[in-house]
């Protein structure tokens, strides 16, 4: 098989091309959706790769990733220094080594690809190890899958290939797209054909997996919009109760009323006369279901989704964020800066595997916040569920692009499920999404609301949550066999 391997860019070129391609791929993602773009980023990368050395290739994988997350995932700056009491100096220091931390996964798994694999089969073992590395990503130190490649294709022709194997298959076609168009390119027609395959099989794919489940449920989403600054503190704690209750004083013609994660900074057991009131203001037979903090007879403290009424079940986060919701090396790092010292007592995680929520006649799968990005912990829940529920509070975000992505992130979990979302937000964004990842009712940031809407739960089980990402993490590595280097050169 012909392949890229007589492209020589100069280094230097190269590496800047690569950081281009990296400010490319947040472009292809929320808010500005060019979705277009994942495959030319991908190119971009692959161009020239496979005549480099491991070194070089690492150094091109380095470039990206600066270029990925320090465009992508600027919203850090804004919790360490606008959240997290720290100057500008420190803060511009912890958001760059946040950065280049996070850009080492695609130096390691493009010096890893050079160094395996040789330039048989470029095209191919590239968009394996593009997904190995995502893959990487995801779990170790705790995981990070934020702007993953085929995040972005939520919206594009490739979309339907979701429900059959989830984000990373979307990776993986995305990076094979970028590849294979270099080899077209470079006139080497045989690319032509898995390429033109890759976009026209959706054409012929399920529009829709699952089938709607009963009658549609009306729910109320309040977005409490409260500072965050104070939030913990006495005033803000009042403020909240205020808010909120005034809030779900004016509800009537609806079945479920959801408050966002933490909606009350308090422990559950101190919210509880509070709760009781506001659901007693509700008319009979309307559940309410909040986040808050749970604390046990152990002394442990949980980030859970409680509820009220006709309600069965609770569920408590399982995945949490490192430095937000527990800090890593606590005795070295505590009082070492403000950003260290959390605002609430750190959480404990909640069990891996969890039944769902029953409110009424509806099964309510629950991701809290930063779960949401996980497609495997979702599909778990999705598994016994009729609609999935994520309660966040992205107040952290402040008015980034943060709260966009995460808004994307839970549309594909939608249509990798087929289920409907339920997103109650702190300050935004609070939507619903239907089986399809269509944003169907959407509030607007920054303003105390309620967005009301209906929800029709969901049955049946597309292929990704049968299976998980597993399917797609194989194929990924069967994509690098055929190019691995059987024996050194002398």
């Amino acid at each position: 098989m012909d392949t890229m391997a007589d492209v020589r860019l100069p280094p230097a070129l190269g590496c800047l091309l690569a950081l281009v391609a990296g400010g490319l791929t947040t472009l292809s993602a929320a808010p500005f959706s060019l979705w277009w773009l994942g495959p030319v980023a991908a190119g971009l990368v692959y161009l020239g790769l496979p005549a480099l050395t491991p070194r070089q290739a690492a150094l091109r994988g380095l470039c990206y990733g600066i270029g990925l997350f320090g465009s992508g995932a600027s919203w850090v700056y804004v919790s360490i220094h606008d959240y997290g009491y720290t100057g500008v100096p420190l803060a511009l220091l912890l958001t760059a080594l946040f950065v280049v931390g996070l850009a080492l996964f695609f130096a390691v798994t493009l010096w890893g690809y050079r160094r395996l694999c040789g330039p048989r089969f470029a095209a191919l073992t590239f968009a394996g190890a593009w997904v190995l590395g995502e893959w990487l990503r995801t779990w170790l130190f705790t995981g990070f899958p934020w702007l993953l490649l085929g995040s972005a294709q939520v919206d594009s022709p490739l979309a339907p290939w979701a429900p059959m194997g989830g984000v990373y298959l979307l990776s993986l076609i995305t990076a094979l797209t970028g590849s294979l168009g270099v080899e077209l390119l470079r006139r080497h027609w045989w690319a032509a054909a898995p390429l033109v395959a890759l976009w026209l099989v959706p054409l012929a794919l399920p529009a829709q997996w699952t089938t709607p489940k009963g009658d549609p449920v009306r729910v109320a989403l309040l977005q409490g919009n409260l500072p965050q600054l104070i939030k913990w503190r006495p005033e803000g704690q009042r403020r909240a109760i205020d808010t909120y209750l005034d809030l779900t004083r004016g509800l009537d013609d609806v079945d479920l009323v959801i408050w966002p994660e933490a909606a009350l900074p308090m422990f559950e057991d101190q919210a509880a006369p509070i709760l009781d009131r506001a659901h007693a203001s509700l008319p009979e037979g309307v559940e309410l279901l909040t986040g808050i903090l749970q604390r046990d007879e152990r002394g442990l403290y949980y980030n859970s989704v409680v509820g009220r009424g006709d309600v069965e079940g609770a569920y408590r986060k399982a995945h949490l964020v490192p430095f937000g919701e527990y800090l890593p090396l606590e005795s070295l790092l505590r009082g070492a800066i403000a950003f260290f010292d959390l605002p609430a007592p750190a959480m404990t995680p909640g069990p891996a595997r969890q039944a769902p929520i029953r409110a009424g006649e509806l099964i309510i799968g629950n991701a809290i916040c930063y779960e949401i990005i996980y497609a495997g912990l979702v599909a778990e829940q999705a598994r016994e569920a009729g609609v999935l529920l994520t309660v966040s509070n992205d107040t952290w975000f402040g008015a980034s692009i943060g709260p966009l992505q995460h808004l994307q992130m839970a549309r594909l979990r939608a249509l990798e499920n087929g289920r409907p979302v339920i997103r109650a937000t702190s300050n935004g964004v609070t939507a619903l999404i239907d089986a399809q990842g269509r944003v169907t009712a959407r509030a607007p940031q920054f303003e105390t609301t309620v967005l009301e809407g209906e929800v029709t739960a969901t049955e049946g089980l597309t292929p990704f949550t049968r299976t998980g990402s597993w399917p797609a993490w194989l194929l990924a590595a069967l994509l690098v066999l055929p190019g691995l280097r059987l024996r050194r050169k002398r």
